[in-house]
Parts: structure tokens; sequence; C-alpha cells
């Protein structure tokens, strides 16, 4: 082989590397272009439903302050919590969602409290990034893999995947039992917006799933000043080690391949209302395992 030839593979390698570089470093600007304090509005409502006797359900509508705040940043994984602020000073922590490049492995919905832990072939992830939710207790919600868009001035990553109930149905509803969510994240120049197209699924064994109902949904993040979630920036401080130990709890459970069960209540609580008093006592990481092991269901 020519040396000239050899010099322009090289060339033209070098900018496929770089090219890839300076598209990951675009992908972890725009994944940290959602942190920060955000009036929101969450808007839903029911769009199709293939069966014509279906009774459409009422609009949903809400508001909320909240501080989306970047726990981890490193080369490839940037998490962020999600803190509701309530009359400037309540805070609940909300749902977290962390973003990994390249990953391989993937939890997926099943219904019932059950999740499939798989992993993913390295080629299918080239390039992608996997977002991995997860509920205030920080057990598993969904995840899905695919690739940040940066074209048209739009900044935009795409992914369906199957989910429990969303909070603002699941104490109000058992006609379905998955909801097959198509979420898109867009950067804005005011914020963000998390667009979604659901669907409400029907799912038994060894049937096909049916089709209840679509809906469409638009969460509006608008930017506000850090100040206003000032609240919020404090009790993380206060809190963040004890949720710190709590996460790498769940992380032993996360290793797993194959399914994982959760149990919704033990001793008639679910795990959440577990952690208040946990955290008070200043319990250490065998401990929180301890209870975290008391909901997983080996059987």
């Amino acid at each position: 082989m020519k040396k000239s030839t050899i010099f322009l593979m090289l060339l033209v390698g070098g900018v496929t590397i770089l090219s890839a570089q300076k598209k990951k470093e675009l992908d972890k600007q725009a994944i940290k272009d959602m942190c920060g304090c955000y009036d929101i509005t969450f808007k839903y409502t029911e769009t199709f439903a293939p069966e014509i006797d279906y009774e459409k359900k009422m609009d949903y509508s809400a508001g909320a302050l909240e501080l989306a705040l970047p726990i981890v940043d490193e080369k490839n994984k940037i998490s962020i919590q999600h803190l509701l602020v309530i009359n400037d000073t309540m805070i609940i922590k909300h749902w977290r969602q962390d973003w990994e490049y390249e990953n391989q492995d993937v939890f997926y919905f099943d219904k019932e409290n059950n999740w499939v832990f798989k992993k993913l072939p390295k080629n299918q992830v080239k390039g992608q990034w996997t977002q991995k939710v997860y509920q205030v207790d920080d057990s598993p919600r969904y995840s899905g893999s695919a690739t940040w868009i940066h074209a048209d001035g739009k900044h935009y990553w795409e992914n369906t995947a199957d989910a429990p109930l969303p909070r603002r149905e699941y104490s109000k509803r058992s006609d379905y039992n998955v909801m097959k969510r198509g979420n898109r994240h867009e950067i804005t120049s005011f914020g963000w917006i998390h667009e979604q197209d659901n669907d409400k699924i029907i799912r038994e064994n060894g049937k096909e799933d049916v089709l209840l109902a679509q809906e469409k949904g638009m969460n509006i993040y608008t930017k506000v000043s850090d100040s206003k979630c000032q609240a919020a920036i404090d009790w993380w401080e206060k809190h963040k080690d004890f949720w710190g130990i709590v996460r790498s709890s769940w992380d032993e459970v996360y290793s797993r391949e194959g399914n994982l069960t959760l149990h919704k209540k033990v001793d008639k609580k679910p795990l959440f209302m577990h952690f208040y008093p946990l955290e008070k006592k200043g319990a250490n990481s065998v401990q929180v395992s301890k209870l975290i092991s008391k909901f997983v269901d080996d059987k």
C-alpha cells in the first residue's frame, strides 16, 4: 500500500474520531442543559381509542417548581436529580434520570412491578445514550437507548419505552397496566420540553398487547432564576449523603441479569415511607441494603 494512501486513511480516520468526540460533547451539553430551576407545566389529553364505546378521560394539567440538579458528571455518565419545591419551603425528592454513554445494561418494564434486565450488543448502542429513569425511592421505572440528534438548530433525543402507570393515574385507574411511552426531550431557548406520545396498554401473559387508548403529553420546562430553588439546593446538601447510600445499595441489585420483581409494600408501607425514619437514624449502607432486599421478590 502506498504511503500516500496510508496517510489519507489516517487523516480520514482522525477526522472521524474528532467528529465523534465533538458529537459526544454536544450530547453532554444537551443533557446538562436540562439542569437548573424550572417552572413546569404538565398537560395530557387522550387523543384516540380503537373501541368506539371507550369513554375519554378528563384532560390533566398541573404546574410545579422543580430543581434539576446534576449529581454525577463523568466522562460517560450524567445523573440528574429532580426536587419539587412546594410553597418555596417544602421539598419533595422527585424522579431521577441517569444518562449513560454507549451503555449495554438496560432494564425493560414488563408488568406488575416486574422488570427484565438485559445486555444489549455493543454495536447496537454505538454513539447512543441510555436514559434510565428512577422512582422517588430510586427503584427502577423505565429505560431506553437512542441517539441525540443535533440538526437544523434542534437538539433532541427520542425513544419508546414501556413503563408503569404514571403517578397521575396509578392510584386512580386499573383498566390498563402498561404505558408505552414515546419520549422526546428537546432543548429550547427557554429550557426544554418533554413531549410524549403514549399508548395505554393491557398486557396479559400469553396474549398480544391490547391498546386501550392513546394520549399526548407536553411537559414544558421554563428556566427561572436558581434563587427560586434555593430551598431545594440547601435541602440536597443536607440529604445527599443518605441518598448516595441508597443509590449505591440499589446498584448492587441492578448488577443482575434476568428479572427483577419488587413488592409494592412491606409491612403495609411503600419503600419511600421506610426511608424517612431510616435516614433520621443515620442508617449505614448495610441497613439500607437490608431494607431494599425486603422489597426484592426472589421467588
